[in-house]
């Protein structure tokens, strides 16, 4: 059986897709309510592919006719935020869900974009999983997240715990549940979901562990910290607390002796995280105030450098070639690269006829510096630095005469 729950998309103050940042730094989620919420386009095709997800799912376990289906799907087709990727991207998720629903022994309960109810844990909070299934004592939360420029875990997630709570809420007494599952389906940077399972007695505790720290962020109470959960905060870029810490990264370093060590130098690294994101966010908020009229003392909104663009490029086109122009001198032939390919044709097909029959060769990325909370492996000694970064300049030879 299924249920469809057809909840607006709104967010409690204490939301669970929040929690990552009001569980550590309680103060700001009535800090944020004060600022104005600008929705990023990312975050809007993200929407629509939940929306084409959703679809599919109610397809498949709400009896929605073909009609019907094939009528939304067009509709969410012509959207301009529309891309052809969404199509693969949503059907490994909807493959995912039944992968799921097949392990049961007889039909269990699917509950899609259902509204849970979390106020049992956190002050007038509430929030939409994406889908819910029980039976035999499991129970499964699954997230689909359609963004790739931050990579998101379901191990000890926050989010998903909070909409394991609300599900466990809203049919513990229907269905016995022994077990929980979450789940996050990001086709963008995994190929596979990431998983994580807990009993639900452990999930029960973690719940009352955080009943007075989400009282407290109700109340708008306690201190503000910065960190790696202020990426997605609406106060980012003016927040003193981030700007404090940001400006002061530097100011444990010694004078003398005049290197830092490498314990120092790991501990400003820490300290200065994000300094060039905040930067360029507290840019573009002066250049808005700017904009608007209002005065940033020392600072200016100015016309950047201009561009200049075709009228009409077909009548441009054919204009050129009636004076002898060659069309060959009017276009760029250039191949597509394999990701841009692999958007193109969708994920399958790339494999098949690409990867699979050696038309392509994986290579590993440059080396980079992280946080050693970072999922990937560590390397040593691998390649030597001028191999990533280029040999060094030769250096001037000294007349020594």
């Amino acid at each position: 059986m299924a249920e469809i729950a057809h909840a607006e998309r709104a967010h409690a103050l204490l939301s669970a897709s929040g929690a990552s940042r009001w569980l550590q730094c309680t103060p700001s989620a009535r800090l944020e309510a004060t600022l104005p919420d600008s929705e990023s386009e990312a975050a809007k095709r993200g929407t629509l592919a939940h929306e084409i997800a959703e679809l599919k799912l109610q397809k498949l376990f709400s009896g929605l006719t073909t009609r019907k289906y094939n009528a939304a799907l067009k509709k969410y087709k012509a959207d301009e935020l529309y891309e052809p990727i969404m199509e693969e991207h949503t059907n490994a998720y909807v493959d995912y869900i039944q992968s799921i629903v097949h392990q049961f022994p007889s039909p269990p309960f699917v509950g899609i974009e259902r509204r849970v109810d979390l106020t049992d844990f956190v002050p007038e909070s509430f929030g939409t999983s994406d889908c819910i299934i029980i039976g035999s004592g499991q129970l499964y939360v699954t997230d689909y997240k359609n963004g790739q420029g931050v990579p998101v875990s379901a191990e000890n997630n926050s989010q998903m715990k909070l909409y394991a709570l609300g599900a466990y809420k809203a049919f513990s007494l229907l269905f016995p549940i022994e077990t929980v599952h979450v789940a996050i389906v990001q086709p963008k940077v995994w190929d596979q979901p990431s998983e994580w399972s807990l009993p639900v007695g452990d999930l029960l505790s973690w719940g009352e562990s955080i009943k007075p720290i989400a009282q407290q962020a109700f109340n708008g109470l306690g201190e503000y910290v910065p960190g790696a959960h202020c990426g997605f905060c609406r106060a980012k870029a003016t927040c003193r607390a981030r700007v404090t810490q940001i400006m002061e990264a530097g100011a444990k370093a010694p004078m003398k002796p005049p290197l830092l060590t490498w314990e120092e130098a790991a501990d400003v690294l820490k300290r200065a995280e994000g300094i060039v994101s905040w930067y360029s966010d507290l840019k573009k908020l002066a250049l808005a105030e700017s904009l608007k009229g209002g005065i940033v003392p020392g600072w200016k909104a100015v016309e950047g450098r201009g561009s200049r663009d075709y009228a009409d490029l077909d009548a441009a086109f054919k204009h050129l070639q009636e004076k002898g122009i060659e069309e060959a001198i009017l276009y760029d032939r250039k191949p597509l690269t394999p990701p841009q390919l692999e958007k193109a044709l969708g994920k399958k097909e790339y494999r098949e006829l690409l990867e699979e029959s050696g038309h392509v060769v994986s290579r590993s990325g440059a080396p980079t510096l992280v946080p050693d909370d970072d999922k990937r492996p560590g390397i040593t000694n691998q390649v030597k630095p001028e191999d990533v970064f280029g040999a060094p300049p030769e250096q001037p030879k000294t007349n020594t005469r």
